[in-house]
């Protein structure tokens, strides 16, 4: 050990002693810093004991009386409830289980806070104090269609049922009688709240906070939910009207005489809304896939949305024309009839596994924004409530709702990018609805549409058959010219030799490649429209209850990260059909062409397995289909394909007179370039050597 390493050792060791001696002091002096506090604490707490219990003061006695003389002779607000009898106020006060009198409230430091919290709520309220007492009540309006409840208490929507949909919240709901699965119910008085905000400089009003008074009921299709006792006259009302045999709820803001309570400065009015989306689907993990917050601004036509895997918020400053909290086959969107003006801020937030809302919800939206508003104009806004399914024929017939502009509520269908979503509505679903109209189960739908696809694909993907068929009898060729030219420096010369034989049998080593870039874009279209088609829902075929959902009838006793703790019986079979087409494909190949890449075919489908697991059932189906009547066409083609026309074809081409083309020009002017680079490697190497 030298000098400089014993000095470093001993600064080092002198630096970690100064740094404990330092750590030590620090806790002492905390350490009397704390028993100081405690001293002073415990100081406190003998005078806080030592003072009498806050209690309600003269003042707070006059201002009580004067609200409740204002407010018909009564407060209350669940905790304290307070009237006028005779020429004194008498009341109770709930402190947790026990009930108190009001003349001994100045008794209990919590009775007194209840109370204070009381005066100081409808002092706040001020000419919306009245509308602060109330009941809790409901009023139903329903059609053919959906049946909503609303309630008196911030006079919103509490509760929207949609007739003949049954909400599958497990796997086994497939297997009640379907009587006994309730309907699907988008919101509920659990998972909805919204409300208009009056803002001014001091103050803010919630309807949330008021009861209202339905009015001009008009049997199962209108109400006017009115804020009642305002002074000076003056009216606020929310009326709702469900037309008959629609999903849409329209929603006008009514007033009159609010100039005369209101103050001038008022000219916008805040909107919040809040919706737990809560679960419809028995496979939940497939459901928040497709389940996110969308909007559309105003002259757009794009739809946006917030991350559907992750929270996610956004700030807009831009004029909204909708606003939609969506999940795989239902939607909640509120239309502006004008437009929702001002900031607003969106936020989506995702639950976790741990959270206890997680196995019921799945996620929760938060909506706050505005539009304009003016006191003194009898109808301010109006909007409309749409409750109901992804359907596309039916929300592409409410774009009469927007006289201005299209409103692209099909955009909520989730049909995927512009082409594959221009060939689902194009040509997949008017052919898909058309086949629906013949009462088919929905499995043999499927398999008369993929049919159908293959017959309309056959002339695009005939001539590739046909080159692969030839590609298989050319395969003893091909080896023989493997084995003539073994040598690394004779690959372009091997190479150019195999294109001469695949010219004169009219065979494209490509060929097998094009069927599958012809059908690539309805394979991804497709990938697009059966998880979002609602007409699949809740449809049964052979062993799959849903071909919305994964037909899981393999339970795991585990979970494997991405394939789930189930294995889907269509997704096997497309498997195995998959691996088959790769074994027929890759026959028509050269064996000695990177034998790497075979290993690489037969892996893909077992990478689907992963990937589709969890998808929809028909998906699987119809890929299983598709697959196998691919498989089908190549073994007809091949034996359409004689090997004895073929060599014939051969012998003919062999005899005329070869014509260069500029490809093939180039392909030996790369050889010859590359044969002279190589003779020049080995005349240096062999120069070095002597």
């Amino acid at each position: 050990m030298d000098k400089n390493t014993v000095i470093g050792m001993l600064l080092m060791c002198a630096v970690i002693f100064g740094f404990m001696y330092c750590q030590s002091n620090n806790a002492k002096n905390a350490q009397q810093g704390n028993n100081k506090q405690t001293a002073k604490t415990e100081k406190n707490d003998k005078n806080n004991a030592a003072a009498p219990i806050d209690s309600l003061t003269q003042e707070d006695w006059a201002t009580l009386t004067k609200l409740v003389a204002d407010n018909d002779s009564a407060l209350s607000d669940g905790k304290v409830s307070i009237k006028q009898v005779g020429d004194k106020l008498a009341g109770t006060v709930k402190v947790g289980n026990s009930t108190l009198s009001l003349d001994s409230v100045n008794t209990d430091v919590n009775a007194v806070e209840a109370v204070k919290q009381l005066i100081a709520r409808y002092n706040n309220a001020q000419m919306f104090s009245a509308c602060l007492t109330g009941s809790n009540q409901t009023v139903t309006l329903k059609n053919d269609s959906v049946k909503i409840e609303i309630s008196t208490k911030g006079g919103m929507i509490s509760r929207a049922t949609l007739n003949g949909y049954k909400a599958y919240h497990s796997p086994e709901d497939y297997k009640k009688n379907i009587d006994s699965i309730p309907d699907v119910e988008l919101v509920s008085p659990e998972n909805i709240i919204y409300s208009f905000i009056f803002n001014n400089r001091d103050q803010s009003f919630d309807t949330k906070d008021f009861y209202f008074v339905p009015e001009n009921q008009q049997g199962d299709s209108t109400v006017t939910m009115s804020l009642a006792n305002l002074p000076n006259g003056a009216k606020w009302s929310i009326k709702y009207t469900l037309e008959k045999g629609s999903y849409m709820v329209r929603m006008e803001i009514l007033q009159s005489n609010m100039d005369k309570i209101m103050h001038n400065n008022i000219t916008s009015m805040n909107f919040h809304w809040n919706q737990k989306m809560q679960r419809q689907e028995a496979g939940k993990q497939f459901e928040d896939r497709y389940s996110a917050l969308y909007w559309k601004l105003q002259g757009d036509d794009d739809v946006d949305n917030l991350s559907e895997n992750s929270n996610d918020d956004k700030n807009l400053n831009d004029k909204m024309k909708w606003i939609s909290a969506k999940s795989q086959f239902f939607s909640t969107v509120l239309i502006a009839n004008d437009c929702f003006s001002g900031d607003t801020k969106l936020e989506s937030k995702a639950y976790k596994d741990t959270d206890p809302n997680y196995k019921k919800f799945l996620k929760e939206v938060d909506i706050y924004t505005g539009f304009t508003y003016n006191y003194s104009n009898a109808q301010p806004a109006s909007f409309y409530f749409y409750f109901g399914p992804n359907r596309y024929d039916l929300l592409a017939s409410y774009d009469q709702y927007s006289k201005d502009e299209d409103l692209h509520l099909t955009r909520l269908v989730s049909l995927g990018w512009k082409l594959f979503r221009w060939i689902n509505s194009g040509i997949v679903m008017p052919v898909f609805n058309w086949l629906c109209k013949f009462g088919w189960s929905m499995g043999i739908v499927i398999l008369v549409l993929t049919i159908l696809l293959k017959l309309v694909l056959w002339p695009l993907t005939y001539k590739s058959y046909m080159s692969q068929a030839k590609m298989k009898i050319l395969q003893p060729d091909i080896q023989a010219i493997n084995e003539k030219y073994p040598n690394q420096e004779d690959a372009m010369k091997k190479q150019q030799k195999i294109m001469e034989l695949y010219k004169q049998a009219g065979a494209n080593p490509m060929g097998g490649c094009l069927p599958m870039l012809l059908q690539m874009p309805f394979l991804i279209a497709m990938f697009w429209f059966f998880p979002s088609s609602i007409d699949l829902r809740g449809q049964s075929f052979l062993w799959a209850p849903d071909l919305s959902a994964p037909d899981a009838l393999i339970s795991l006793p585990f979970s494997i990260p991405f394939l789930g703790d189930h294995l889907s019986i269509f997704c096997l079979l497309m498997t195995i059909t998959n691996i088959a087409y790769t074994y027929v494909n890759m026959q028509s190949q050269s064996s000695s062409q990177m034998p790497g890449m075979k290993w690489m075919m037969y892996l893909m489908p077992i990478m689907f397995l992963v990937f589709f697991n969890t998808y929809a059932s028909g998906l699987s189906y119809y890929y299983f289909i598709s697959l196998l009547i691919t498989i089908i066409q190549t073994f007809l083609t091949r034996m359409m394909v004689k090997e004895d026309k073929v060599r014939a074809v051969m012998a003919e081409n062999a005899k005329k007179p070869k014509k260069k083309s500029g490809f093939m020009a180039r392909l030996e002017e790369a050889q010859r370039r590359q044969q002279q680079t190589l003779n020049e490697q080995k005349k240096r190497q062999g120069n070095k050597r002597r």
